[in-house]
């Protein structure tokens, strides 16, 4: 071609400038800044870590080598004196059955259930044909023996007239030696037949004496102050003495009787003449004062309890036999005992112990549980006041362990 060809044209419209050389030097400048600055973040964020991690590592192995912390208390004695609540059942002073003792039958009643009767009172009356004959009859014989008895006296006069007359026939030859004999001998028999004379009045006496006491049985007194509390009489029904049907159930509940079961711990210290305080739930506001009457001074071998009775006065009758009661006792224990809550006791295979820190180290000692109230114990034996007993025991715990002890927040 001989005409030179011209360049393609690009379709922007315009031509694009040739790209700018880089030199090396420039190049390789670029390079160090980025590499220190990817270096200056690498030991900001790496270098602190690490060094918390060593930090770390080495709290942990202290923390590894150190005994570990316990929290320690001091056991709490508790008072000497304090009110012991138990329940107890509300029984009347004196209660008693009354049996017919003479036979007849129920004439009248004049007393029912609930009744109040003072001593001596009349509460029915028996009428006794049977006895009222027997009664009878006695007297004839008593007046028979009587009789009898001025029979004996005669005869008994009679013979000792003919011996003293026989003594004095008997010089001048006119009555024999066996005539004397034998006036002495009748003058025996016949004294004697007034000895048995006279004792037979007596036996006849004593006889009318029982039927005429047999015959006051016919009308029926109260034998102390109470209440009826059962009438199982009816009028016109034979009663027999010695049957097994009651007339009457008779109860004194002015004072009543409350008994308790005193538990083994405190028994010893129950003194008669102690004061106690008696609640039922029926007069919730109500506190009914009472003092300590009698005790057994023996334990149940069954649940080594003491029964102890409780005179309450009832005069307004508001306590009813058989309630149930609550009665608040200030007994004092005979031994210092002392109070550790649940946790610090530990109940294993050998035995139930306590941990006590002593010159660092742990000592696991037996103890003797009074009472376990649930959150806390009552320990008898086996610490006192000057212990430190750790508040959580655990089985990590062992005896001669080394231990931090630090006082434990209350």
């Amino acid at each position: 071609m001989s005409e030179r060809e011209e360049p393609p044209q690009h379709d922007l419209g315009f031509s694009l400038p040739q790209p700018a050389k880089v030199g090396s030097s420039r190049g390789l400048l670029f390079v160090v800044i980025a590499l220190v600055a990817i270096g200056g973040a690498f030991l900001i964020g790496y270098l602190p870590r690490q060094k918390a991690n060593h930090a770390l590592a080495d709290t942990t192995a202290t923390s590894t080598k150190s005994a570990p912390r316990v929290d320690v208390i001091a056991p709490k004695r508790i008072d000497d004196e304090r009110t012991t609540i138990l329940p107890g059942t509300v029984t009347p002073l004196n209660q008693t059955v009354l049996y017919p003792r003479a036979q007849g039958y129920v004439k009248q009643y004049f007393v029912d259930l609930g009744d109040r009767v003072k001593e001596g009172q009349k509460l029915a009356e028996i009428e006794t044909p049977e006895l009222d004959q027997q009664i009878e009859q006695g007297r004839a014989q008593l007046m028979q023996v009587e009789a009898s008895l001025g029979q004996a006296k005669a005869n008994r006069d009679f013979a000792n007239t003919s011996l003293e007359r026989y003594k004095a026939l008997r010089p001048a030859g006119v009555a024999s030696q066996q005539d004397l004999d034998q006036r002495g001998a009748q003058a025996l028999v016949d004294q004697s037949n007034v000895a048995v004379a006279e004792a037979n009045i007596q036996v006849q006496r004593a006889n009318l004496r029982r039927l005429q006491q047999l015959k006051n049985f016919a009308v029926v007194t109260a034998p102390f102050d109470g209440v009826i509390a059962a009438r199982t009489v009816e009028p016109g029904a034979l009663v027999t003495p010695g049957s097994t049907t009651p007339l009457f159930e008779l109860v004194a509940t002015n004072p009543v009787r409350v008994f308790v079961s005193v538990p083994q711990d405190l028994a010893p210290s129950v003194k008669v003449g102690m004061k106690a305080q008696v609640t039922v739930r029926e007069y919730p506001s109500r506190v009914f004062e009472g003092i300590i009457a009698r005790s057994a001074g023996a334990l149940d071998p069954a649940t080594r309890t003491m029964r102890t009775e409780v005179r309450v006065a009832n005069v307004d009758n508001a306590l009813l036999t058989g309630m149930y009661s609550q009665v608040s006792l200030p007994l004092a224990s005979p031994h210092a005992v002392y109070e550790l809550p649940a946790s610090a006791v530990l109940a294993d295979a050998q035995g139930t112990r306590v941990a006590i820190v002593k010159e660092g180290r742990v000592q696991l000692r037996q103890v003797v549980i009074e009472r376990d109230q649930g959150a806390s114990i009552s320990i008898a034996r086996g610490i006192d006041a000057r212990d430190r007993v750790v508040r959580l025991a655990t089985g990590t715990l062992t005896d001669g362990m080394e231990v931090q002890a630090q006082a434990a927040d209350h």
